[in-house]
């Protein structure tokens, strides 16, 4: 939120808590679903296509299509609409103005320009949602991009130096010792197996040597 539109009351703030808690997440979820349907047609198919049709490298037509992605994407929702914006208000040049589209489409929202807030600003609804529909795809956009240069192979080998390796040794021996611990378990539940049975067999009186011999001489 830019910030120059704001609950006062308690409900006001109560009913913004609540449907920030929902909406939030629901946006979310909406752009990431919509975002990686649209990668398939955009990013993923084109490399595809001219990687098997043409016979090109998947990586240097997967660059090449992230590269000129960037550009247009640049010029469709930064560029083009500053220029637009520059001429709509009356206040803001074109530096102020691209400024504007920075800060809305990478979503800080910091509220110190706000276009459509002018006296004099003729058609104020239609243009409230034309911005409103332009900040929506401008994040779609944006959110394509980044996943179309997410998936590069340079990039992923830079994010797999940030991962933690696991070392094996360290897995092997913490192995071992859970190995040797199940065993010393299993033997000792075995040997108290065998006490346990010993102590439930009935007791059998042995008889002497010297009482069989006296038997056998009768």
């Amino acid at each position: 939120g830019y910030g120059h539109t704001v609950p006062l009351s308690d409900g006001g703030k109560a009913f913004c808590i609540i449907y920030s808690v929902i909406g939030i997440p629901f946006t979310l979820l909406f752009l990431t679903a919509v975002v990686q349907r649209i990668i398939v047609y955009v990013t993923r198919r084109p490399v595809l296509y001219f990687h098997i049709r043409w016979g090109f490298s998947k990586q240097i037509v997967a660059i090449i299509h992230a590269i000129i992605l960037g550009f247009i994407t640049v010029s469709c929702f930064f560029l083009i609409p500053a220029a637009i914006f520059s001429v709509l208000e009356d206040d803001w040049n074109f530096l102020e103005s691209f400024y504007f589209c920075f800060i809305s489409l990478s979503t800080i929202g910091l509220g110190d320009y706000v276009p459509g807030e002018g006296y004099n600003q003729k058609f104020r609804e239609l243009y409230k949602i034309g911005i409103t529909c332009y900040l929506l795809l401008g994040l779609i956009a944006m959110l394509v991009v980044l996943e179309t240069f997410c998936e590069l192979h340079e990039l992923k080998k830079f994010r797999k130096l940030f991962y933690v390796k696991k070392d094996k040794e360290e897995d092997q021996v913490h192995i071992m010792e859970h190995d040797q611990l199940s065993f010393s378990s299993i033997s000792d539940q075995a040997a108290s197996m065998k006490d346990d049975q010993k102590a439930n067999e009935p007791f059998v009186t042995s008889q002497s040597p010297t009482s069989n011999d006296s038997s056998l001489n009768n």
